[in-house]
């Protein structure tokens, strides 16, 4: 399978959730779940925190930051445009809230 941004190959990754496959593009930051376990990964997502390692990418002007995955923009009901709340606890954590 390979990466319909920059046509590399992809790797599988196993994820946190119990059995899950996700490929991922070593070189841009994409990536997708295995069509078998998506909905299972949705469910989970749902019902307790899910654990992704993803890539953080360069943007412009000293800016860095991360695409999130389709399942996670529908699961969370999000939109371009809209807000979220990021949190830092401590200097190992990132916590990020929707705002409805």
């Amino acid at each position: 399978m390979k990466c319909p941004k920059c046509s590399i190959k992809l790797k599988i990754v196993i994820v946190t959730v119990e059995g899950a496959k996700s490929y991922q593009c070593p070189k841009c930051a994409y990536f997708k779940f295995d069509d078998k376990t998506t909905e299972k990964v949705i469910e989970e997502l749902r019902k307790e925190h899910l654990k992704i390692k993803q890539k953080v990418v360069k943007l412009s002007h000293n800016r860095l930051g991360m695409y999130f995955n389709k399942h996670i923009i529908s699961s969370l009901e999000l939109k371009a445009g809209g807000e979220i709340i990021v949190t830092v606890p401590d200097r190992k954590h990132i916590s990020i809230s929707v705002e409805n």
